[in-house]
């Protein structure tokens, strides 16, 4: 797709434009017959295009409205566009899956992509996958074990309800303009919400955000409001770990406790 548009530095765009990697991205999404697509942020259209030559269908969520009228023009005798012009933290993506699921993707603006991930999450339940490219430092985060210095509150929220696969690394130079750091692309699968056993997700959630609030503190005293000596005995974690000693299961054993 080529216009006049100037990415905007305050909406963190980054047009991807490396046909190598387009294809590899598109591969991953691997739209199937049958499948609702749902691109976040197409921005120039770098994998909107490829995905509707290849699937025919796909609805995009684009916040820039100078975006809005190119990307349905290029669109129109490719294939059926549905274009979404919203912030994406507020479009219910579960009722985008209209009683289905969705697959999401997309090459998501580096500036609001945490919020972006656990708005996801949100709408675990109407989801199949998602295949999300983002700074390869926070793909780091996401995937990170119990022990790692980039293990935290992203780590353990994405790995409680998705299985995270970092695939592959995408240098500065497959962009407009080029970032000052390297992206990469990853897939977060929603767990089965049967195997998923947290007992309250508000919950859960304030554990860990409190635990990670002050990770240089034990456990016991970052969660001294949170969680009881009790509650810890019962969990069987050690209020003497830190939090990034602590794995996933062992969070949830906490706040189910």
């Amino acid at each position: 797709m080529t216009t006049s548009h100037t990415p905007k530095k305050s909406l963190g765009q980054n047009f991807l434009h490396d046909a190598s990697y387009i294809e590899r991205i598109v591969q991953a999404i691997d739209p199937r017959p049958g499948d609702r697509v749902v691109e976040i942020g197409p921005g120039q259209g770098a994998l909107t295009l490829p995905l509707l030559r290849r699937h025919g269908a796909l609805t995009v969520i684009e916040f820039d409205r100078d975006l809005v009228g190119p990307l349905a023009e290029m669109a129109a005798p490719v294939g059926q566009l549905e274009i979404i012009h919203r912030d994406v933290l507020q479009v219910d993506l579960a009722a985008l899956a209209a009683g289905g699921k969705i697959k999401l993707a997309g090459n998501l603006p580096y500036n609001i992509s945490s919020p972006i991930l656990f708005h996801a999450l949100d709408h675990a339940a109407a989801i199949t996958d998602m295949v999300f490219m983002l700074q390869k430092e926070v793909v780091d985060r996401m995937g990170a074990g119990p022990g790692s210095k980039v293990y935290g509150r992203l780590s353990v929220m994405l790995q409680a309800y998705c299985q995270v696969q970092p695939l592959f690394v995408v240098p500065p130079g497959a962009f407009r303009p080029a970032p000052k750091v390297d992206s990469a692309v990853v897939r977060l699968v929603p767990r089965d919400p049967a195997t998923i056993h947290i007992a309250d997700r508000d919950r859960f959630a304030h554990v860990v955000r409190a635990a990670f609030g002050q990770r240089r503190k034990t456990l016991r005293n970052a969660l001294r409001d949170v969680c009881s000596p009790e509650q810890f005995e019962a969990a069987g974690v050690s209020a003497d770990d830190r939090a990034e000693q602590v794995d996933v299961a062992g969070f949830v054993r906490l706040a189910n406790a």
